[in-house]
């Protein structure tokens, strides 16, 4: 019998912190190893399931390092501040790592990269095994819509996102910029206000949205003349996010080192 994934979980009071421990908890191919959470928070030293009404036998703390010692793989949905310093920790641990936080600078992304040649990691900005079909569908319709329409990229998040637009947004406009054959930073335009002339032909807009409790909404846009193509994701609950990180935490067991997204976790390349 194979034993179950050692898994510790980042963040594990937030709301993705909430969602990733129901669905380790509901998973019997993983067991929860670790729980971690920033200095001072209130959930320190108490039992990771008492809030799901069951005792785990894992207490929250603060301690990377002994959270991570003996475990399998690192699920981190947090800061990119902390995201880095908990990389640090696993290449020290030798354990894997599911990064789904967002908002990383250009250093940040390359530190990511050179960790990958010590350890695995799956580096998603959006784990949802839909979003990851929605990047796929968003290259090919750029290819095929390349000329005469216009791409504008839509997302909506909750009141607390600090950070705009959405990875997922930048994702999906990557996807289509790979599909009219240009860069991203070459054709993104981020913001419009005052008298911002006509529109330039092969460049991709961005509107970012936020309020409420909304967990993730992103539309991609072709507007051509006389019709528009929209492509949509609504998330409703966190859980689908959950559920796509720890199906890439058991893609990684037995990987060695090796930098991966969820396009690799679901082959689809």
């Amino acid at each position: 019998m194979v034993s179950p994934l050692k898994v510790v979980i980042a963040g594990c009071s937030g709301r993705m912190g909430h969602a990733l421990l129901e669905s380790v908890f509901a998973d019997a191919e993983l067991v929860l190893h670790g729980a971690l959470d920033r200095a001072g928070n209130p959930c320190l030293g108490r039992d990771a399931g008492e809030q799901f009404g069951k005792l785990s036998g894992v207490k929250v703390t603060a301690d990377a390092e002994a959270a991570l010692s003996g475990a399998d793989i690192l699920v981190d949905f947090t800061r990119p501040e902390a995201s880095m310093q908990y990389m640090d920790v696993c290449q020290k641990a030798n354990v894997g790592m599911i990064i789904g936080t967002t908002g990383f600078s250009v250093e940040q992304k390359a530190a990511i990269e050179a960790a990958s040649k010590s350890i695995p990691i799956v580096f998603a900005p959006n784990m949802s095994v839909g979003v990851t079909l929605l990047i796929n569908l968003v290259e090919q319709a750029a290819r095929v819509l390349k000329d005469g329409y216009d791409i504008e990229v839509v997302e909506m998040h909750h009141r607390h996102k600090v950070d705009a637009p959405s990875g997922t947004a930048l994702r999906l406009g990557e996807a289509a910029a790979h599909g009219i054959g240009q860069d991203l930073k070459d054709c993104a335009i981020y913001a419009r206000e005052g008298v911002t002339g006509e529109r330039e032909a092969g460049k991709i807009g961005f509107a970012t949205l936020r309020g409420g409790d909304v967990v993730g909404d992103h539309t991609v846009m072709f507007a051509g003349i006389g019709e528009r193509v929209e492509i949509t994701h609504k998330a409703s609950s966190r859980a689908t996010f959950a559920i796509g990180a720890l199906r890439a935490a058991k893609f990684l067991a037995g990987k060695r080192v090796g930098l991966y997204d969820m396009q690799d976790v679901l082959s689809l390349r």
